[in-house]
């Protein structure tokens, strides 16, 4: 498993709803819809909101992380308040940095601004950048941590979960019938799910910072694996595209390779690599496949926070097995087939007792479709997600 890091001790004794003042909480949620504004633009940073209130409680200041480099949440809201933060609170959906990066640390700015008390949702996981709470109350200002935090951890999901598991938060997604079916017996899948789910699918990768696929899906469906918005929707992301490709066969004119966004190619280390291959990571081997954490490890090295696993039902059986998928998102369309490829490929399972069990976050209607979001579930010994089963050598990758 990842080697988890530590929770800090402040970040234990969260601020009772009891102890939290009546306006505590729909001004950190009014902040934890700022941070949403955030996703997909800020990586590797975490998203971030604050709402800053004046002595006499009134806002007067919002604001949020809106692009790594760019200014942070809390030096935002505080320029639109102005001297009117003086005295006033300031809430944060994370613990304001202390250290100084491409940008000062927060905490200055707080202090600079004379604000008397900070609310903050959750603690900075993060050694580095820990370290405010701390230093806020040494200089007198008083600190609430805690309110609203699991809308806040359910909002910075990705981030937190790329510092405390030292590796990239992985969704997989996958469109299927409601049996279960990813294409037909013939090999045909164009178009299992609607227009609308398929529009979904693109905002999901836009706030991905990686799009990963098996050979498998490469040499049958030919993807681009890019993410296409609305026109006016804003500037398009180009999420790193990832080829899981152990015997390096993708091919030449493979339209992975081309396009406006960056592609890696994983092979085994043994292989041999075409000269087509701009970008490659050799992988070592295991008996199932090629090591996905290896390639986790390469992903965080390359500051990848999250990574979405598109296509090739085997690769994404392989992830679930290695107890490595973090949310599912799955669009399925009311439709039936009866026969042809499953969603999902061997994933470690031989008797129901292993059984992966997951989690309904969501269920929502996209046009005649249904979109569920599901998290691991958290019963040890009763097929819990995240436990690592092992089965028959996955030859997707």
């Amino acid at each position: 498993m990842s080697e988890q890091i530590p929770a800090r001790a402040d970040a234990a004794l969260p601020t009772a709803p009891d102890d939290a003042a009546p306006t505590d909480v729909p001004h950190m949620r009014r902040a934890v819809e700022l941070a949403a504004r955030g996703l997909g633009t800020t990586s590797p940073n975490p998203v971030v909101g604050c709402v800053v209130l004046d002595a006499a409680s009134a806002v007067v200041g919002e604001g949020f992380h809106a692009y790594a480099g760019g200014p942070h949440a809390e030096v935002v809201a505080l320029r639109e308040a102005g001297d009117r933060a003086r005295g006033g609170t300031a809430y944060v959906t994370l613990e304001p940095c202390s250290h100084t990066g491409r940008t000062g640390p927060c905490v200055q700015a707080l202090l600079d601004a004379g604000v008397a008390r900070v609310v903050v949702a959750v603690a900075d996981p993060n050694p580095v950048a820990a370290g405010g709470v701390e230093r806020l109350r040494e200089r007198g200002v008083r600190v609430d941590v805690g309110v609203l935090a699991e809308e806040a951890e359910r909002g910075n999901t990705a981030w937190l979960t790329s510092v405390r598991a030292r590796r990239p938060y992985v969704t997989w997604k996958f469109a299927a019938t409601l049996d279960g079916r990813s294409a037909a017996r013939d090999g045909t899948s164009k178009w299992i799910t609607s227009a609308e789910a398929r529009a979904d699918v693109h905002r999901l990768r836009g706030e991905c910072d990686a799009i990963v696929a098996g050979i498998g899906t490469v040499l049958a469906d030919d993807p681009l694996l890019t993410v296409r918005t609305p026109e006016g929707a804003g500037p398009e992301r180009a999420p790193l595209r990832v080829v899981v490709d152990s015997a390096a066969r993708t091919p030449r004119a493979a339209r992975v390779l081309s396009g406006p966004a960056p592609t890696l190619v994983a092979v085994a280390a043994d292989t041999a690599v075409p000269e087509h291959f701009a970008d490659v990571v050799r992988l070592p081997r295991t008996p199932y496949g090629l090591d996905l954490r290896v390639l986790l490890e390469e992903l965080r090295r390359r500051q990848i926070v999250s990574v979405l696993v598109e296509g090739g039902p085997r690769l994404a059986g392989s992830f679930v097995r290695e107890g490595l998928v973090d949310r599912v998102v799955g669009y399925l369309a009311p439709a039936l087939l009866g026969a042809g490829a499953a969603a999902l490929g061997p994933a470690g399972v031989a008797t129901i007792a292993d059984i992966h069990r997951f989690e309904i976050e969501d269920v929502t209607p996209i046009g005649p479709d249904l979109r569920v979001v599901l998290r691991p579930g958290a019963s040890p010994g009763s097929g819990d997600a995240s436990a690592s089963h092992r089965s028959a050598p996955s030859k997707e990758n």
